[in-house]
C-alpha cells in the first residue's frame, strides 16, 4: 500500500455507489418516520472509546453509520422540522458536497476555479439584495461570523489603526432592536467593544426596532461623549421574524454618518419573492449584510456569506502582508485579492460549489415561489391557531415565523408539550418567550413542509393535552 490510498478501489467504489443509493432512497422518502428520536445510551457509549490504533473496514464504519449515526441527526431535512431556523438541504447540495470534497481545495486564496466559484456567488447574492455588483464578500460559517464581519469592518472604517492600537478609550457605540440574535451582542463582546456598547432599542408593537427610539438615543449618546459608529437592523428577526423599518434605519444612518450593517441571516431570502421583497426595501442601502445560504437557501450546512459594499474598507479591516503568503502576478500564487484579505479564515472548504449549484440548479424564480411557498404555509398555521379557541397567536407573522400557545398553559406546562412533541417524531417546533411568556415557535423554513405537515402537528398537540387532562 501507497500512502493511505487503496491498492484496488473495486470495493470502495461498491460502498460508494451503495452509500449513493441509499442517500437518495432516504430522500425520496423523507418524510418517513420521526422527525428526531433520542439517541440511545449504548449509541452514545459507541462515540466515548479511545483513539483507535489500527483502523476499520469502510464497510465497517458505514455500518455504524447506518445503526448509530443516521437514525438520531438533527432532523432537519424532515417535513415536521420547524425548530429554530434551519433550511433543508436538496439533492443536488448533497452532490456538490461530495464534488467539492473530491477536489479538498484550500479557499483562502491562490489562482484556481474555486475562488471564482465564489466570486460568482458574492455577485449573485449581492445582485439579490440589490447591493452594488462590485460589492465585496466571502462566505462563512454563517451569519454569526458574518455579522462580527461586519462590525469589524465598521469599526476599522472610523479608524484603520484600530487594527495595531485598539480600541481602548475609543467610547464607540452601535444600535440594534432589543430583539437582535444574540450573536450581534457576542460580537461587540468579541470586537473588544464590549457587549455594553450595542444599544438594545425598543420594538413597535410588530416587534420592528423603533426608529424614533433610536434618534433619540443617538442624540443621547453623542451629548454623553460617545461616538456612534454602526446601526443594525435586521431582516428577520429570531423571534417571530419581524423585519426593521430599513429604509428608516438607512435614513437615520446617513444623518448620522453611521454605518449601516444589516442581519438578513434568513430573511435577506424574502427579496428573490415579488409578493415578499417590498418588506426589506432599504436592504439594498445596507454597508454590509449578514446572511444564511443554509437557511431559507437550502444549501447543506454550513455556508453563511458577509457581503460589504465597500471592498477598500473591507479589505483594510483584514488584510494582511505576510511574506509567506507573498501574492504574484502569476502562477498559483497569483489572482489576489484572495478570499483570506476580507475575513479572519486562512483555512477556508469550498462551500460556493454547493451554493452555485443550489442556485445555478433552481434558479432565482423557483428560489422566491419556495420562499412564497413556506410564507404560505406559514400563513396557514396562523389561520388555524386564530380558528380555534383552544390556542392563542402570540405575535404578528411578518413572514415564515409562526408563535402561538394554548389558552390557560403555563410556561412548565409548554416546555413539557414542546418536548413530549418532539419525541413523539411527529414535528419539531421551538420555543421562544414573546413578551416574557414561553410560547411554541414554528419556523417555516423547510421547501418540504406543507398544510398536510402543520395539519398532523396540530392533531399532535391535540393527542397530547388529551392525556395531560386526563
Amino acid at each position: 500500500m501507497s500512502g493511505l490510498d487503496p491498492e484496488d478501489f473495486t470495493p470502495l467504489r461498491a460502498l460508494a455507489h451503495r452509500m449513493l443509493d441509499d442517500v437518495f432512497d432516504r430522500a425520496e422518502r423523507m418524510g418517513e418516520g420521526p422527525v428526531w428520536q433520542p439517541m440511545p445510551e449504548d449509541a452514545r457509549q459507541a462515540f466515548r472509546q479511545d483513539l483507535p490504533q489500527q483502523g476499520q473496514t469502510a464497510e465497517a464504519l458505514y455500518g455504524q453509520f447506518l445503526e448509530q449515526i443516521r437514525p438520531y441527526s438533527n432532523g432537519n431535512p424532515h417535513p415536521g422540522f420547524m425548530g429554530w431556523v434551519q433550511g433543508a438541504g436538496t439533492p443536488v447540495g448533497i452532490l456538490a458536497e461530495l464534488l467539492a470534497a473530491s477536489l479538498n481545495d484550500n479557499c483562502g486564496g491562490r489562482d484556481h476555479a474555486a475562488i471564482e466559484v465564489e466570486r460568482q456567488v458574492i455577485r449573485w447574492a449581492s445582485e439579490m439584495v440589490g447591493m452594488p455588483a462590485d460589492s465585496s464578500g466571502c462566505l462563512v460559517t454563517g451569519s454569526s461570523l458574518a455579522n462580527f464581519i461586519g462590525i469589524i469592518t465598521a469599526s476599522r472604517a472610523v479608524d484603520p489603526s484600530m487594527r495595531h492600537q485598539g480600541v481602548s478609550g475609543r467610547r464607540l457605540v452601535g444600535y440594534a432592536a432589543e430583539t437582535a440574535h444574540g450573536c450581534v451582542s457576542r460580537a461587540f463582546d468579541l470586537a473588544g467593544l464590549g457587549s455594553d456598547a450595542l444599544r438594545l432599542i425598543p420594538v413597535d408593537e410588530l416587534y420592528r426596532m423603533d426608529d424614533l427610539a433610536l434618534a433619540a438615543r443617538i442624540r443621547e449618546d453623542r451629548a454623553a461623549g460617545f461616538h456612534p459608529f454602526i446601526i443594525i437592523g435586521t431582516a428577520g428577526s429570531v423571534d417571530c421574524g419581524a423585519v426593521d423599518p430599513l429604509e428608516a434605519l438607512a435614513d437615520i444612518a446617513q444623518a448620522e454618518k453611521c454605518w449601516f450593517h444589516v442581519d438578513g441571516a434568513f430573511g435577506a431570502f424574502a427579496r428573490l419573492s415579488p409578493e415578499h421583497a417590498i418588506m426589506l426595501d432599504g436592504i439594498e442601502r445596507a454597508d454590509s449584510l449578514a446572511l444564511d445560504f443554509h437557511k431559507w437557501g437550502q444549501v447543506p450546512y454550513d455556508a453563511g456569506c458577509v457581503l460589504v459594499r465597500d471592498r477598500a474598507a473591507h479589505a483594510q479591516a483584514f488584510a494582511q502582508s505576510l511574506s509567506y503568503l507573498t501574492r504574484a502576478d502569476r502562477g498559483l500564487a497569483g489572482n489576489a485579492p484572495w478570499p483570506c484579505d476580507f475575513g479572519p479564515d486562512l483555512s477556508r472548504g469550498f462551500r460556493a460549489l454547493k451554493v452555485w449549484m443550489t442556485l445555478a440548479h433552481y434558479g432565482a424564480s423557483r428560489m422566491g415561489e419556495m420562499v412564497a411557498e413556506c410564507c404560505d404555509v406559514a400563513r396557514y398555521l396562523a389561520e388555524r391557531v386564530e380558528g380555534d379557541e383552544r390556542y392563542l397567536l402570540m405575535a404578528p407573522v411578518a413572514l415564515n415565523i409562526v408563535c402561538f400557545t394554548l389558552v390557560d398553559f403555563e410556561d412548565e406546562a409548554i416546555d413539557e408539550l414542546v418536548k413530549d412533541l418532539h419525541e413523539s417524531g411527529v414535528a419539531a417546533p421551538s420555543t421562544t418567550r414573546i413578551e416574557g411568556r414561553l410560547v411554541i415557535r414554528a419556523a417555516i423554513v423547510n421547501h418540504r413542509t406543507t398544510r398536510a405537515t402543520i395539519d398532523a402537528m396540530l392533531e399532535q398537540i391535540a393527542l397530547l393535552t388529551e392525556k395531560y387532562a386526563q
